[in-house]
């Protein structure tokens, strides 16, 4: 019982200085965020389900989902198992409050398999001198081309079926406001999809995407007055920046150090 105390303690401790002052402040002051937003602002009793219970889902949905996003910020493929179970909450809240139905199709058909294919390839491609990250890389204009018309097909294809055929809900005050989010949902989820297939291929525009749909993330917390989720997309958004920040930084390195080993490998050739 003492050894496995002791193995709790010393991989605590890893954990805790796995991550830069910086990071855990970020993910430190959400938290508390969240929290006390959870204790003024609770979630009201929709669809017939107690305000209590969805505040207390929302909250776990935040502190875990902050933690995740960080992991993926720092190039993490744990990102992705641990991933799996922010998307088992989030469908939860999906069908709790009855709309976003867009995104939970594609967190079941998408995601899962998603994120369990995405570990094993990350896997495949560690670091040689940092085992904990992950080497990434750009995509060119064709790609980006390509996923651009597809998310616009994607998103008044399914927005359309889910404004006007998907059930009514609670949590909208308007008719408007549903058909809005039905369709912001599907464009949320369009991005979603494409953000994975950037991440399965390593490319740094993956956090482009993820800005995006993170600002659409916070329209929809707005009019449906989710405010302990809004406090959970500001922090993607913050920490998308970030990860795009720790990316490039990271392709601009792995860019001078090629620059620098090719004159070498030239002399030796010579």
């Amino acid at each position: 019982m003492t050894n496995f105390k002791n193995q709790i303690a010393v991989k605590s401790k890893k954990l805790w200085q796995y991550f830069t002052t910086y990071e855990k402040i970020w993910l430190l002051v959400f938290s508390v965020v969240a929290i006390i937003s959870s204790i003024l602002i609770p979630e009201e009793t929709t669809n017939g389900i107690s305000g209590t219970f969805i505040t207390i889902i929302c909250l776990i949905n935040v502190i875990f989902g902050l933690f995740v996003e960080l992991l993926a910020s720092k190039q993490s493929k744990w990102s992705f198992f641990l991933y799996i179970f922010v998307e088992i909450i989030e469908i939860a809240i999906c069908i709790m409050l009855a709309y976003r139905f867009s995104s939970m199709i594609v967190s079941i058909f998408f995601w899962f398999p998603m994120h369990i294919v995405s570990y094993i390839v990350w896997k495949k491609h560690e670091d040689k001198k940092d085992k904990e990250k992950t080497v990434v890389r750009s995509m060119n204009i064709k790609h980006a081309s390509l996923l651009f018309l597809g998310v616009l097909g994607w998103t008044l294809c399914l927005g359309s079926i889910f404004a006007f055929f998907g059930p009514d809900s609670e949590i909208f005050s308007t008719e408007i406001q549903q058909v809005a989010v039905a369709y912001i949902d599907a464009c949320i989820s369009a991005l979603s999809i494409a953000n994975g297939i950037l991440l399965f291929f390593r490319f740094k525009e993956s956090w482009l995407v993820w800005l995006i749909a993170s600002i659409l993330y916070i329209i929809v917390a707005i009019i449906t007055n989710t405010w302990i989720l809004l406090v959970l997309y500001i922090g993607y958004l913050i920490n998308t920046i970030y990860g795009s920040f720790c990316w490039k930084k990271y392709l601009d390195k792995k860019d001078d150090m090629q620059e620098t080993e090719q004159p070498n490998t030239l002399q030796e050739q010579a």
